[in-house]
């Protein structure tokens, strides 16, 4: 691509029709012309050959994905780290916003994310370290999506639980144990003080525990520790599976009494949960396997906070992400942005409650909510619920008193 041709991808934001373009973040380190190299990622991710041979014509005023904002800087040491076949010669650490024409693809997920982190992002010439740092939406796509079914306000009223963090608890061990001892352990946490027992993510319908029945106990089980505490319960069901058992499974374990649906939304794919969506009775719940294998490497891949925005999009009105502390291994600013795409405005489509976790339990509670600053997110212990030395009651029971002393301050204060 000559410099010449590189101009017919940059654009100003002001000669665009906003509501004709997503806003794309990337940042990447390429070799060669940086121009050069911004115009090949927009280039690769919609037009690429942009007219016919020995035709006057030129696809890119209408289809090309074009730079709007772009910064370029040297790199003297070289790539940030090195990178099997990566081209020679100097480097430069480029900041460019991509609007890209959603016409290219429609309303469609697995469109979508083919054009804007497929070939055309990874394979664009001269860049071999690239990352997808966020995405925005305009109205005009957004109208297309239903979003979350229930939200924040509507999980909040389901359970009768505000103005607090809403209390999960991973029931442990995980694997191994029957469907009856599983859910007298979730019985125990409801009764110290949980909100939502749920199924780990990686327990889904197993030989051990048939979803059939741990659905039907764990059902049974919130019934009776909603009549001993005097305060709803729910139990969340993880049904991730085959795509075609997804519809089959949320209706077994809801008519068992599960009032919430988990999936772990990567390895099923995206638009399996719209789907779902389409058909859930109760709210969906996302988890986050494979999350780390996109964006974990500095530098590269797809951020995080740009599958948190097409979760909310999907339908998810629940979001487990990873969290804060060394196990997650995720920058807490990454924590705070995913946080943020879960509750900040995104036109008519409905907040998702953000659930930040990992080796969470009644001591780092306070933390997690300084850091977020608002009471609206779920707080997610597992051993910290249900290997507590004194059993899952006591467990649960120490992170509501901590909660009791968390607000008490505030109010003194």
């Amino acid at each position: 691509m000559t410099h010449d041709d590189a101009q017919g991808f940059f654009a100003t934001r002001s000669a665009l029709e906003a509501e004709k373009y997503l806003e794309l973040d990337y940042t990447f380190e390429c070799v060669g012309d940086p121009r050069v190299a911004a115009a090949h990622l927009c280039s690769e991710q919609s037009t690429a050959q942009w007219k016919r041979v020995g035709v006057n014509e030129d696809f890119r005023p209408t289809f090309a994905a074009r730079v709007v904002e772009f910064d370029a800087e040297p790199s003297p040491l070289g790539f940030s780290y090195a990178v099997p076949g990566a081209p020679s010669g100097a480097v430069h650490r480029c900041r460019a916003v991509i609007a890209h024409p959603h016409a290219n693809f429609g309303p469609k997920l697995p469109n979508l994310l083919s054009a804007v982190a497929g070939e055309g992002m990874f394979f664009a010439p001269g860049i071999p370290i690239v990352r997808l740092d966020d995405i925005r939406f305009p109205a005009s796509f957004l109208s297309a999506f239903a979003g979350p079914q229930f939200g924040v306000r509507g999980l909040r009223e389901q359970l009768q639980a505000f103005d607090r963090p809403i209390f999960f608890g991973v029931i442990k061990p995980n694997i191994g144990v029957p469907a009856r001892e599983f859910a007298e352990l979730a019985y125990e946490g409801w009764c110290g003080g949980l909100d939502i027992a749920k199924d780990d993510e990686m327990l889904a319908d197993a030989p051990w525990s048939p979803i059939s029945a741990r659905s039907a106990a764990l059902g049974d089980a919130r019934v009776r520790a909603s009549a001993a505490t005097g305060a709803r319960k729910m139990y969340l069901a993880n049904i991730t599976d085959e795509v075609d058992r997804l519809v089959p499974l949320h209706d077994l374990v809801v008519a068992n009494g599960a009032g919430a649906v988990m999936v772990n939304a990567l390895p099923v794919g995206l638009s399996a949960i719209r789907m779902l969506r389409a058909h859930a009775r109760v709210p969906i719940v996302s988890h986050f396997p494979m999350i780390a294998g996109f964006g974990r490497l500095p530098h590269y891949g797809v951020s995080s906070v740009v599958f948190t925005r097409l979760q909310r999009l999907a339908g998810c009105d629940v979001i487990i992400m990873p969290g804060l502390g060394d196990r997650m291994m995720t920058p807490a600013a990454e924590v705070l942005a995913n946080v943020r795409a879960c509750l900040d405005e995104m036109g008519d489509i409905l907040p998702s409650l953000p659930v930040p976790g990992g080796s969470d339990s009644a001591a780092t509670l306070e933390g997690v909510y300084r850091a977020l600053g608002t009471v609206d997110f779920g707080f997610v212990p597992g051993r910290g619920v249900f290997g507590h030395p004194d059993g899952p009651a006591a467990g649960a029971r120490s992170i509501r008193v901590e909660w009791e002393r968390i607000a008490a301050a505030g109010a003194r204060n």
